[in-house]
């Protein structure tokens, strides 16, 4: 499987150029299953033979067993130590992840392949490779989301979300459901929002307690194999009032909206410019803060932005969220989210919950 990915990656490399140094360690985990916390790659463009990966003492017997198909280099600083082999291994022009290097760290490489070989800027490669999910991919996803889907079933049906309890409290139970349902832990710090905080966007849990008449807004996650889900949903606590059934229905169409424009060849723009034309057409276009969505994989978020500023088409096999929210400052906001799959009929949903006005 890893093996797969390189060989992609290798015909990605600019022309003349020999081989990519790999610093990104969440782009190493991709190429190589390696999940310590130092690390660098070497992915050499005649293949893996004359490959190497790099990481220290710590990881001997981890790197071993994770990657057993590669050979390994134990020393501590690993970028400088792999750059330094690269004209022992044939290599004259050798790339680096230009997007993630630090200046001083350049400065280190440079001096580091002065007169052996040219250091070329190669951003993104990997990370473009990443945007498609592989079958192992898909899997991990279906089940961190099929966790985040229970867990938050659970924590309603057992009566978690309630008045008196604090954003904080609910969001520590929603975690720990999870975890007991298989997770690694969460994808991100849970979010947890009622009443006001409801229209902030990305509102951390507080002492706040849940009120009735509150919107409540969760937006939260499970991680496995070190993969992300992501989901939000917005519920009212006890009856909902008039202007929040009139908010819901029109998050609600505009996530229909987004969802139904999700196919290989769609521009990532048009996406999200389906579903903010529903919530500007009712007036409440400025109140749409964020883009429509994102890539989900390795990283909660990733490649492809769903937005106005977002560049690039649609693939199948894509993982994306789409999560329009309107948000009324000082009263209540609504986001509704979920993770999907970008196929050549329908997009799979992966988040399942249902979709409904939750009145709790």
């Amino acid at each position: 499987m890893t093996a797969a990915r390189r060989a992609a990656l290798r015909a990605l490399l600019p022309t003349g150029v020999d081989g990519l140094l790999v610093t990104d360690l969440v782009n190493i985990r991709y190429l190589t299953g390696f999940t310590g916390s130092n690390a660098a790659l070497l992915v050499h463009g005649d293949g893996d033979a004359q490959s190497r990966l790099c990481t220290d003492g710590r990881y001997r017997a981890q790197v071993a067993a994770e990657v057993p198909d590669l050979e390994t280099v134990i020393e501590r600083a690993c970028a400088l130590t792999l750059a330094g082999l690269a004209a022992e291994l044939g290599i004259s022009a050798l790339g680096f992840e230009s997007d993630q290097v630090t200046v001083d760290a350049h400065a280190a490489l440079a001096e580091e392949t002065a007169g052996t070989a040219a250091l070329v800027r190669a951003p993104g490669l990997v990370q473009q490779l990443r945007m498609v999910k592989d079958d192992a991919e898909l899997a991990a996803l279906r089940t961190a989301c099929a966790i985040a889907d229970a867990a938050f079933t659970e924590l309603i049906e057992h009566g978690g979300l309630a008045p008196g309890r604090t954003e904080a409290e609910v969001a520590l139970d929603l975690e720990y459901r999870m975890r007991a349902h298989g997770a690694a832990g969460p994808s991100f710090a849970s979010i947890v929002a009622a009443g006001p905080h409801s229209a902030v966007p990305h509102h951390g849990p507080t002492a706040t307690p849940l009120r009735a008449g509150d919107f409540v807004k969760l937006d939260f996650g499970a991680l496995v194999d070190g993969y992300h889900s992501d989901m939000t949903r917005t519920v009212v606590l006890g009856a909902a009032a008039d202007w929040q059934r009139e908010l819901y229905a029109l998050v609600a169409a505009a996530q229909a909206a987004g969802r139904a424009a999700l196919s290989p060849g769609v521009d990532v723009a048009d996406v999200d410019a389906a579903a903010r034309g529903v919530v500007v057409d009712a007036g409440r276009g400025e109140e749409f803060l964020h883009p429509l969505g994102h890539g989900v994989g390795l990283q909660i978020h990733e490649a492809p932005l769903l937005g106005a500023t977002g560049s690039g088409r649609l693939a199948a096999g894509m993982a994306v969220t789409v999560e329009p929210g309107v948000y009324l400052e000082g009263r209540g906001g609504v986001r509704i989210e979920d993770t999907l799959v970008v196929t050549d009929g329908a997009p799979e949903v992966l988040t399942r919950f249902p979709k409904d006005l939750l009145e709790i």
